[in-house]
């Protein structure tokens, strides 16, 4: 499957990933992989940053997210952000 073209979160919801990440506090991300499947994991964000024209966050395990793919965060519903 091709990685799809990138479309920009909200800043609102951004706003909350940048709160969770400046309080170090743990967050359960809910997400769907390339392939759409969904997977949930938990961890601080380290770090965000850009790769090829998209934006991802870093989690204290190493994982890297595509912002984009994100469903949840906390059980906060991305799609709920405008």
């Amino acid at each position: 499957m091709s990685e799809r073209s990138y479309v920009p979160i909200s800043c609102s919801f951004y706003d909350e990933l940048e709160a969770l990440a400046t309080l170090r506090q743990t967050a359960v991300i809910r997400f769907a992989d390339e392939s759409g499947k969904q997977i949930e994991v938990q961890g601080k964000i380290k770090d965000f940053f850009i790769r090829d024209r998209a934006e991802y966050l870093l989690l204290d395990s190493g994982l890297e997210i595509r912002l984009d793919y994100i469903t949840s965060v906390n059980g906060k519903i991305m799609g709920n952000y405008c």
